[in-house]
């Protein structure tokens, strides 16, 4: 199935270059590019795309305000893409309001060309960007300048089976399918299963999220090992 990506950058020379890329690959297809956040939102409003690739800092609006339209549409709007943030270092602070705002993931936009197509693929599948050991740690680290708001997320972990909760403490420390399988000593599918379950009790919309509440609850320690 070919994977439909608009691109939200005001730097044309960006949005030109990683169209020209992604649009080489047999399996995705650049329906638009858009300029700033207003722009962006409205576009993916009337192309329905999978992916939007969202740079963060823009006019008119920033990439954060326009993850969160498209992320939570008003009502008769049903079509909801996979955000994945475009960013430097300087600006991960957004990145990660936005992660909390159910964006898929982040990519550094000096990334590699190849990190950039998987990236497009990774988060069109429903997983989210967030194996990356450095994710890990901006994470933490925003985990920890800001202690959890409210009590409700920690009482909501008791709806979780002690399995599910190991499983939720695994994704949080950036750990694979395969992986957590590996540590749990479950079949990779078994592991699948069980993340559904987290994600459905919690009220997630996927592993981003998955992994700032359980950081914000208190499960995972910030800096954790």
């Amino acid at each position: 199935m070919t994977i439909k990506v608009i691109i939200v950058d005001d730097q044309a020379m960006v949005r030109a270059g990683f169209a020209a890329l992604l649009a080489a690959q047999p399996d995705i297809d650049v329906v638009g590019d858009a300029a700033d956040g207003r722009q962006g939102v409205e576009l993916g409003r009337s192309a329905h795309p999978d992916v939007v690739l969202m740079d963060v800092r823009m006019p008119e609006m920033d990439g954060l305000e326009a993850a969160r339209q498209l992320l939570d549409p008003p009502r008769g709007v049903h079509h909801r893409p996979k955000v994945l943030m475009l960013t430097t270092f300087d600006v991960d602070d957004y990145v990660y309001e936005a992660l909390r705002a159910g964006a898929s993931g982040f990519l550094l936009k000096d990334a590699p060309p190849a990190d950039l197509i998987s990236a497009v693929r990774v988060v069109a599948a429903g997983e989210a960007l967030l194996a990356p050991s450095v994710t890990r740690r901006l994470i933490a680290d925003f985990a920890k300048q800001r202690p959890a708001r409210r009590k409700g997320p920690s009482l909501r972990l008791n709806g979780l089976t002690p399995r599910e909760t190991e499983v939720l403490e695994l994704i949080a420390r950036g750990l694979s399918n395969q992986e957590i399988a590996a540590s749990l000593v479950l079949a990779e599918q078994t592991v699948k299963t069980h993340i559904g379950r987290v994600l459905a009790k919690l009220d997630l919309r996927d592993r981003a999220q998955a992994v700032i509440f359980a950081y914000e609850s208190g499960l995972v320690a910030p800096g954790g090992q």
